[in-house]
C-alpha cells in the first residue's frame, strides 16, 4: 500500500511501517500545504492513503477523491507516544476501506 505521512508525524516512523511504501510530505515537497490541498495532491499521485495526527483533517477529507484518511490519536506527535499504535496501525491498513476515515487507538 502506498501511504504518505503527514508533516505532524515524525519521519522516523517511516520505516516502521513495514510491508508499505511510505513517503513522507517532505519528500514529496508538499511541506506547508493546506489539508484539501495535499489531499489532492496525494489522491492524483497514487497514494492510497494519508497517515496524520491533525484531527480536523478528517472533516475536510473528500468523498470525491480515492484516499482514505488513517488518524493516529496519540497523547501527542513524539515517536515515543506513537510506537505503541504501531500493531493496530498495521492492523488497520489491512483492512483499510477506500476513502474511509480510520482512527487507530
Amino acid at each position: 500500500m502506498k501511504l504518505l505521512l503527514d508533516e505532524n508525524l515524525p519521519h522516523r516512523l517511516r520505516p516502521l511501517i513495514v510491508g508499505h511504501d511510505v513517503a513522507t510530505t517532505a519528500y514529496m515537497g508538499w511541506g506547508g500545504k493546506e489539508n484539501g490541498e495535499l489531499l489532492a495532491l496525494a489522491a492524483a499521485a497514487g497514494f492510497d492513503a494519508l497517515l496524520t495526527k491533525d484531527g480536523n483533517l478528517h472533516y475536510q477529507q473528500s468523498a470525491q477523491l480515492p484516499l482514505s484518511v488513517v488518524l493516529l490519536s496519540a497523547p501527542s506527535n513524539k515517536l515515543d507516544d506513537i510506537r505503541p499504535l504501531i500493531a493496530a496501525l498495521l492492523k488497520a491498513l489491512e483492512n483499510l476501506t477506500p476513502k474511509a476515515v480510520t482512527v487507530v487507538k
